[in-house]
Order: structure tokens, then sequence, then C-alpha cells
């Protein structure tokens, strides 16, 4: 039955405008019950948005699948109702969707807001929902985004739960809900799921039960069939059609077992033809695959043989002349090499000898103008050394002599100036005794590298203070004259 379904929902997809649906879903010949007659539960907290009631189709025929308050999938989002749409043979169903607009769902007036063509039970504003109190059951205590605003229906009230057809409603979608019908949409949640699923599970709910006026219709939350927020229908929309529904029900199940009954007949058929066909092309193919085998492999052996023998020789000599090829030019490699290295090695000695050379020689130069510097250096100082010295003994000696000559002369002075000449000798003679010293032994001029310091010469305080005797009355002969200092 199901594939029958499918069948039927891929010639309605082909013979319906696609204007006319947006989406499609099971389809069948029958048309649905009208929409029972039912007050709205009160909505349970802030953000859930109705969902409306409607007959869906399961094995068992129609069933009634509550109306429900949900949370939105996202803030901004509206909840388009599905519907029965006729499609010149069959019925079929257009599952509801989310969008950021309500689009077309087949003017059929759900109530509570629906009334046929767009929504009249709130919107949105920066991330909250606005409820119109008028066509919404909310507690104003515990929300207080609400606001009043009377609906009017332009369409006759009917509980018609169709579009086309026998009896539905003649209702074309707007340019502005085709244009919705375009745009990005969202299927139903997880939990509008689950709750059509336990719907399609509860007996109470088919049509052929309660005949239009299911004791669950509509509920505070989705998948909750029982408890406070369960509301039931008030009565049916339009009288319950149960001899017409019996009779389908019965065709329905007559052409189910006897569809049954030939399926299993010719898959049985097919079975055992598919079978014995297959079994006779198994054992023929295996045979024709055996002969064909061996024979392929006896010339696939030959030609391997062949071939090896021939890849192997022409290897061989593939690798002998790549082998003296390479011996060659690595040779020549080699040659080349080493004449460059012996070019490098002999470039980079001779800069290094070159450098080197002028290195050195610029090293014993001023090696060579250092020690010329100290040399003369020492030897200048030394020759002041020796100068002082020199100077000083001299002075010294000139000393000594002036004193020598000094008794000569005074035997040639009167007698009268004696005692005079004789205090200035014995002066001179305590000077002379006091301050001739005899002359330092001059040193040895230091080595240039280490010279030491040398001693300052002795103080010629001694020449300074040797004067000269007393001139007697008589002019006496001129001694020789002091060195200057």
């Amino acid at each position: 039955m199901r594939n029958i379904r499918l069948l039927l929902l891929a010639v309605l997809i082909l013979a319906i405008p696609a204007a006319s649906f947006a989406q499609f879903g099971v389809s069948i010949t029958i048309a649905p019950p009208a929409l029972p007659v039912y007050e709205q539960p009160m909505a349970p907290a802030d953000g859930y948005l109705w969902t409306p009631g409607y007959w869906s189709y399961g094995d068992e025929g129609y069933f009634w699948v509550p109306g429900t308050w949900v949370m939105a999938p996202e803030a901004g989002l509206l909840w388009t109702p599905g519907y029965w749409g006729w499609g010149g043979n069959a019925y079929a169903w257009n599952e509801g969707y989310w969008g950021s607009q309500v689009g077309f769902y087949g003017g059929v007036n759900y109530g509570f807001g629906y009334g046929g063509v767009g929504y009249q039970g709130g919107y949105w504003n920066n991330g909250a929902f606005y409820y119109n109190r008028s066509v919404n059951n909310v507690n104003v205590t515990n929300i207080h985004n609400v606001y009043n605003k009377t609906v009017i229906n332009n369409t006759r009230f009917n509980h018609v739960s169709y579009n086309g057809g026998h009896g539905g409603i003649n209702a074309r979608p707007s340019a502005a809900e085709e244009t919705a019908a375009h745009e990005q949409h969202r299927p139903p949640t997880e939990l509008q799921t689950q709750h059509v699923h336990a719907a399609s599970t509860n007996h109470a709910l088919l049509a052929s039960v309660n005949h239009g006026r299911p004791a669950v219709a509509a509920t505070a939350k989705p998948a909750e069939f029982s408890g406070h927020g369960v509301v039931a229908a008030k009565k049916a929309g339009t009288p319950y059609k149960a001899a017409e529904n019996k009779a389908a029900a019965a065709r329905s199940n007559e052409n189910k077992v006897a569809k049954n009954k030939a399926a299993v007949t010719r898959s049985n058929q097919n079975k055992a033809a598919e079978s014995k066909a297959s079994a006779s092309r198994s054992n023929k193919n295996k045979a024709a695959e055996n002969k064909a085998a061996v024979a392929r492999s006896n010339e696939n052996k030959a030609a391997e043989n062949k071939a090896a023998a021939s890849r192997s020789n022409k290897n061989k000599a593939a690798e002998n002349r790549a082998a003296a090829s390479r011996s060659n030019k690595n040779k020549a490699a080699e040659n080349k090499a080493a004449a460059s290295r012996s070019n490098e090695n002999k470039a980079a000695e001779s800069k290094a000898s070159a450098s080197r050379s002028n290195e050195n020689k610029a090293a014993e130069n001023k090696a060579a103008a250092s020690r010329s510097n100290e040399n003369k250096a020492a030897e200048s100082k030394a020759a002041a050394s020796r100068s002082n010295k020199n100077k000083a003994a001299e002075n010294k000696a000139a000393a000594t002599r002036n004193e020598k000559k000094a008794p000569a002369t005074r035997s040639s002075e009167n007698e009268s100036a004696k005692p005079k000449a004789a205090r200035a000798r014995t002066e001179s003679s305590k000077q002379t005794s006091a301050h001739a010293q005899p002359a330092p032994r001059q040193q040895p001029a230091p080595r240039p590298e280490a010279a030491p310091r040398a001693q300052s010469a002795p103080r010629a305080e001694t020449a300074a203070h040797a004067q000269p005797a007393p001139r007697p009355a008589k002019e006496a002969p001129k001694a020789e004259e002091r060195p200057r200092k």
C-alpha cells in the first residue's frame, strides 16, 4: 500500500501546478473530515506559539493531530500550518513549516489567528513575541507581552479542512504567499514530530472511532495527551460520514489483501524463475570461466616468460651501458674536481703566503721602529746621565786642584796677610774636607731592553761652596777659572 501511495504522489506532483502547493506528503482519494470545534488551552509560558490541530492519514485511515503550543526554533520565525489540497484525482497533504513569514495554507480557517490568510495571533518585536488576546488564551499575570486587536475574517467561516475538490475551499495563493513559499524554511521541530507520532498510535484519535469529535482536541504542550492542559472537542465540525469512510476502509483492506496476494505470487514465481535461471547461468559461466581461465593462464605464462627474458636481456644491456656511462662521467667529474681543488688550493696558499708575508713585514717594521725609538731614548737618557756625572766630577777635580795651588800662592804673599790667609785656608780646608768627595765611579750604560733608573748626579753644592781664598793685600796670581755649572 505504501508503494501505491508513493506512486500516486509522483503522479500528483506531475499533474499539480508547482505554484499550488509548497510541499507534498501522503495522498488519498477520500476527503478528510471537518475540523472539530474546541477551545484553545492556556499558553504554558512566554515564547510559545500556537500550532492548530489537523486531520492526518495513517494505515487505519484519518486520525486527529491535536493542536498544541510549541516553542519556535528561533526568534522571529512563524508557523505556516499544513493542509490537504485536491490535485485532480486525489488529495495530497502539504507539510507545514517555519519561516520568517506565514505562507499559503489552503485558505483553511483553523481558528485562533489562522483565519485562512496570514496570521493575526501575534508578532515578534526585538526578540519577544507579542500575543493578541482576542484570539489567544494567555495568562496576563505571567505573560506581559500582550495586546488586543479584533480579528475580522473576510471569508465565510466554516469547518472545511481541505482545499479544492468536491466541497473544498476555493482559494489560491497570493503573490506575497508565493514569495514566502520560495523563501528558506525549517521543517517541524523534533517535538512536533513526536507529537504527530504519539497521535498516530492513539486509537481514540482515529476518525472511525471518535466520528470527528476527538477526546483530545488540543494540548498545552506537545505529546502530552493527559492532564490539566488537555482540551476535548465540543462537537464535530459537520456530521461524520461513517458509511462512506467505512466502505472506503473496506475497499482499502480488500485492495490491500488482493495486492499483497498477487505480490506474493509474483514474488514467488519470480524467485523460482530467477533461481533456476541463475543456477543455469552460474554453471555455464563457471565452465566457461574455468576454460577461459586455463587458456589465459597458459597464454599469460608463456607471454610472461618471453617478456621476462626480453626484459632481462634489455635490462642487462641497459645496465652495462649505464654503468660504463656512469664510470666515464664519474672519472671526468673526479678529474675536473681534482683540478679545480688543486687550483683552488694553490690560489688559497698563494693568497695566504702573501698575506702572512705582508703581516710579518709590517710586524717586523713596527718592532724595529719600536726598538729604535726605545734605544734612542735609552741612549739619550744615558748620555745625559753621563754628562751630568762628568760635569760633577770635573767640578770636584777643579776644586781639588785649586786647593792644591792655593798654598803655593799663599807662600808668595806678605806675611802681613798670613793670619788672614791662614784663616781663609782653614775655612777653605774645612769646606773642602766636608764637601769635596771623590768622583763617583762611572756606571756602564744599561741595556736598552731594561734600562735601570739613572741615578741622579750628586748635587754640585761642593763646587758651589768651594770659594777661592780671599785676596791678600797684594794681588795674588789668578787661580784657574771655576768651571761653569
